[in-house]
């Protein structure tokens, strides 16, 4: 298994575990039970978006850059709604 793999495992699990996180979170009763998910859903995100960076500057997860046009049109078809 080669690193862009075993980073893209990593990458996917931490999605995983941002979700499940932010579901805790909504779905907890008390506020210090929400306050633990809500921390845990931090330090998620922060593994997440380190993890992102570090294969985004290999070109291990390249993105598109959205056209300036659709960008407007989702704007309005979202305003419109």
């Amino acid at each position: 298994m080669d690193d862009k793999s075993i980073m893209s495992t990593i990458l996917g699990n931490l999605k995983g575990g941002c979700d499940l996180m932010m579901h805790g979170s909504i779905e907890s009763n008390t506020a210090n039970v929400r306050s633990a998910f809500n921390c845990a859903l931090n330090d998620f995100l922060k593994m997440q978006s380190d993890t992102y960076n570090k294969m985004s500057a290999k070109g291990w997860y390249p993105t598109q850059t959205a056209e300036q046009t659709k960008i407007d049109q989702t704007k309005q078809k979202f305003a419109s709604a």
